[in-house]
């Protein structure tokens, strides 16, 4: 049976959902799971979840928890990789509160923009770190990489290392349920092709019993039903003509048109949550510290109650404002409840390779002939065969010109952020913040400078000495 790792397993809700996903295939539930993390009270957490989760499924994996990595990734087959280098305190507070002294807003600040550039710094030394430890202890594992800016880390890791490793997103399916949802199509039934890089993948095909949706897409924009909390999306659906993977908070400040702090109305119209991850954060924060006592007690009952009535409070403060993203939450999470697996890629990649049986997912890859109009090298998300023999990328050719223009846009700060961390050169930092797109159309060049220098200062503890 295989050998899992959980890097960062104190993320325990998201661990909780991959570790379910495993453990519902029959050959997988004798499986070695290593639970690691450096936080003590949150790995003793994940520990209990894994062993509660686990007798109720019925399944008898062996469950391991050390504050060891070696130890954990000593004779692995597959880790994955789910943690967050500086946390949310005061790492990511740290990427919004500075930025916004100098009129910089953001909204999730974790892929692209002077967030993501940061979040990639303290990131990606700590991902190498990890790789050649397991070009040691576990050469032939495969790296399931979760962690956030996604492009920057694998692109980094297929530079500096010969482990094998994919980036897994859940943006390409979930756009797929929330578009379903919009048409009142079954989300099962929609055939698709999306290709393009993390968060700025554009569907190519989109179809519904062989009839293009597309059609359909338009009269949600002509009719004008377009839902109040995708209006950036579907303003760039109407521009682009093809529509993009991650969520309009993500999207509006991966581009100069929408955050604008001297255009308040931009703000209004497209409705943009400006902070929206530090107050997610928060939320999510308030309600771990109520399900805790519950989990160290292992109350399975008491637990699964909490969370119905977390989700119906959500739902209630939503309603009001935005009743259609309250409806579609509401048909996600019933079908969460009602579905075996979460919809993450993860488990069905361990089991595709552990015995045979096909799965197709996207992935996040080097793109080596891939994709012909987007930079040799980089990090693209394509769709990718998985089977005894590996993940297999599927060769997509070029993409409408249009959007690879856009996509470099984000691949600049990219390749910047990730020459930075291989050379330890300074001024690529500075030249990277000066491409990224949100943050040219808002500061001044000495205004740059002055925030990549205070914000590289306050992150001195999670980050080298650049030259």
């Amino acid at each position: 049976m295989p050998r899992i790792v959980f890097i960062g397993a104190g993320s325990t809700v998201f661990a909780r959902n991959l570790l379910g996903d495993i453990l519902s295939f029959p050959e997988l539930r004798g499986s070695t799971i290593s639970l690691f993390d450096i936080d003590p009270e949150r790995l003793r957490d994940s520990e209990r979840m894994a062993h509660l989760l686990a007798a109720s499924l019925g399944a008898q994996p062996r469950i391991e928890a050390t504050t060891s990595r070696e130890r954990a990734l000593d004779g692995a087959d597959y880790a994955i990789a789910m943690f967050q280098v500086g946390g949310y305190r005061p790492a990511t507070v740290t990427d919004f509160e500075v930025p916004k002294r100098y009129g910089l807003r953001q909204t999730i600040g974790d892929t692209l923009g002077i967030g993501g550039i940061m979040r990639g710094l303290r990131t990606i030394p700590v991902l190498l770190e990890m790789c050649r430890e397991m070009e040691r202890l576990c050469p032939e594992v495969t790296l399931l990489q979760y962690v956030n800016p996604m492009a920057m880390n694998c692109w980094a890791i297929s530079r500096a290392s010969r482990i094998r490793t994919v980036g897994l997103c859940h943006s390409v399916q979930h756009t797929v349920s929330e578009l379903a949802y919009d048409l009142g199509v079954p989300a099962e039934e929609i055939d698709y092709l999306c290709a393009g890089i993390n968060h700025m993948a554009f569907y190519l095909r989109f179809s519904h019993r062989g009839v293009d949706l597309y059609p359909r897409l338009r009269q949600v924009l002509d009719e004008g039903r377009v839902p109040a909390w995708n209006r950036v999306r579907y303003e760039l659906f109407r521009r682009l003509g093809y529509f993009v993977t991650e969520s309009s908070e993500h999207i509006s400040e991966y581009t100069p048109w929408f955050i604008k702090r001297d255009r308040p109305d931009l703000i209004e119209r497209f409705n943009i949550p400006l902070d929206e991850y530090p107050a997610r954060c928060e939320r999510q924060i308030a309600e771990w510290e109520g399900m805790r006592p519950l989990l160290e007690r292992g109350d399975a009952e008491a637990l699964a109650r909490y969370e119905r009535e977390v989700r119906e409070r959500r739902l209630a403060e939503i309603a009001p404002r935005d009743p259609n993203l309250a409806g579609y939450l509401r048909q996600h999470w019933e079908h969460r409840q009602g579905a075996s697996r979460s919809g993450e890629y993860g488990a069905l990649i361990i089991h595709a390779m552990e015995t045979g049986q096909p799965q197709v997912i996207y992935g996040n890859v080097a793109n080596h002939g891939l994709i012909d109009n987007l930079p040799q090298g980089c990090c693209v998300e394509v769709p990718c065969l998985v089977d005894r023999n590996g993940i297999q990328p599927t060769r997509v050719g070029a993409l409408p010109p249009h959007l690879a223009a856009l996509m470099q846009t984000s691949i600049n700060v990219q390749a910047l952020t990730v020459e930075a961390s291989l050379t330890g050169k300074r001024d690529h930092i500075y030249h990277a913040a000066m491409l990224d797109p949100h943050t040219a159309a808002e500061l001044d060049l000495d205004q740059i400078w002055a925030l990549v220098d205070e914000l590289i200062a306050a992150h001195r503890d999670w980050l080298p000495v650049y030259a």
